[in-house]
């Protein structure tokens, strides 16, 4: 399941800035265009019907209460303007020319005739018109205001208008444009101030995690990202003090080690030396003292192993492990460490000839004893060894066949003093074996891995460069 992408911080950031910006612009500019332009065309209707009310005014007295078509005519000039055009109606008659009667909404017509002054604005000819209706009332001193059955209506050209306010609106969205630009600088400017110390933050953390202990962060303000800067720097001083003295106190252990097992040697060698004299003897003296004779020569055997184990392991911790190396056909290397140890019956090898690297031959011995001779202890046969090679790489595979390595034991097969089942005995090895075979695979640059095969069975892999440098880098 492949990860979706993310965008990273700044990005999101000038997103979130550039979102707010345009939301605040639009409703910005949205509310400005929609209450100008209903102010520009309520001042439009209202200046209209006052200036046809007005108009109308000079029509009175009528000189007619049923006025024919010419008087209509003269009535409808009245209200007209070079912007406008009218029709004044009475009953069937109407003024000649002029507004034609279709463009005049019904409502609107409906309105007029109940004596009310209407207005509405259409589109006729894809141009906005505003079409204004008015009765004319007979008002006479104190007696009632009646209606005189004539109704004006005129028509009002908004394309003025229309431009004005769309003008607005350009510049209400030029101006939002004008705001997103800034603000997008703004959001620069921000989250480049917000960033830098996280960023420094991150530099940081990835140079704690690569071994920096010393690394701090400078401290700056008071905020919450200084707060945390504070913090790494405090856990970053913790975590130096910490380390300081976890290798203070594993610098001792391996001094102590080191300086155990060289002590050891001198009295190791005297006791060795009775220990072979009893085992020549055990065979002639009379048990159990035959019995605690040949005990004591192998319990001598197990821990000369053990101080010669942790010998050469404190030469890998002090780092004067060298190689001495030679060009050594990988084959016959492998036959010869399984001759010495009387396994070449008990092991199937499947080694191509002619395959040369340039080797340790003494440690390569080490990591195939430990191998074959794990497989032979711990699992179950068929044991076999298998070498493989590339222009750069050589492989050798040393595998068994029996139940495996449990997932648990898999990750610390290679530790030190490390054994899968606390109830071997200790004849059965010191559980560093596998820790020298790992380091002298590594002392080739080289790498030693196990996994459990397939069809069952522990399967140790072992991978060295067909020409082994030393440890400062340069071929040998």
């Amino acid at each position: 399941m492949t990860s979706r992408p993310t965008l990273g911080l700044r990005a999101r950031l000038l997103f979130a800035f550039a979102l707010l910006s345009v939301v605040t612009a639009a409703a910005v500019a949205g509310g400005i265009y929609v209450k100008a332009r209903n102010a520009i065309l309520q001042a439009t209707q209202d200046t209209a019907v006052q200036a046809m009310t007005n108009r109308l005014d000079a029509v009175f007295p009528l000189r007619s209460a049923t006025p024919d078509p010419a008087e209509l005519g003269e009535i409808a000039r009245t209200v007209t303007d070079r912007n406008s055009s009218a029709v004044a109606v009475f009953g069937a008659a109407r003024s000649p020319g002029g507004l034609d009667l279709a463009l005049v909404p019904r409502q609107v017509r409906r309105a007029v005739a109940d004596g009310e002054v209407a207005w509405q604005r259409v589109i006729w000819q894809n141009a906005p018109i505003l079409i204004i209706g008015t009765p004319l009332l007979i008002v006479e001193g104190d007696r009632p205001t009646r209606l005189s059955g004539i109704e004006v209506y005129t028509a009002r050209s908004l394309l003025g208008e229309e431009r004005s306010v769309d003008g607005l609106a350009a510049s209400a969205w030029l101006i939002g444009g004008a705001a997103l630009a800034f603000a997008v600088v703004l959001a620069l400017l921000a989250t480049r101030g917000v960033l830098r110390p996280v960023r420094e933050l991150g530099r940081a953390a990835r140079l704690l995690g690569e071994g920096e202990l010393r690394t701090r962060i400078a401290v700056t303000g008071s905020d919450e990202l200084a707060e945390l800067a504070r913090t790494f720097n405090n856990t970053a001083a913790e975590l130096e003090r910490h380390v300081r003295q976890l290798r203070e106190m594993e610098a001792d252990a391996r001094r102590f080690v080191a300086d155990v097992s060289h002590e050891l040697r001198t009295p190791l060698a005297a006791l060795t030396a009775v220990a072979d004299v009893l085992d020549e003897d055990s065979t002639r003296l009379p048990e159990p003292a035959g019995r605690a004779a040949r005990l004591v020569s192998q319990e001598t055997l197990a821990l000369t192993g053990l101080v010669n184990d942790l010998i050469e392991i404190s030469r890998f911790d002090s780092g004067v492990a060298a190689l001495a190396l030679n060009e050594v056909d990988v084959a016959e290397l492998v036959h010869a460490t399984l001759r010495a140890r009387g396994w070449s019956d008990s092991v199937q090898t499947e080694l191509p000839p002619e395959v040369t690297a340039r080797l340790d031959p003494r440690r390569m011995d080490v990591i195939l004893a430990n191998l074959v001779g794990n497989a032979l202890r711990h699992g179950e046969p068929p044991v076999s060894v298998r070498l493989s090679s590339g222009p750069r790489w050589i492989e050798l595979e040393v595998r068994d066949h029996g139940p495996g390595l449990e997932e648990a034991v898999l990750p610390h097969v290679f530790d030190r003093f490390y054994k899968a089942s606390a109830a071997r005995a200790r004849s059965e090895g010191s559980g560093l074996g596998l820790a020298i075979a790992r380091e002298n695979a590594r002392l080739h640059r080289g790498d030693l891995t196990v996994a459990n095969a397939p069809d069952g069975g522990a399967r140790f892999t072992l991978r060295l460069p067909r020409v082994a440098q030393e440890p400062d880098g340069e071929p040998a």
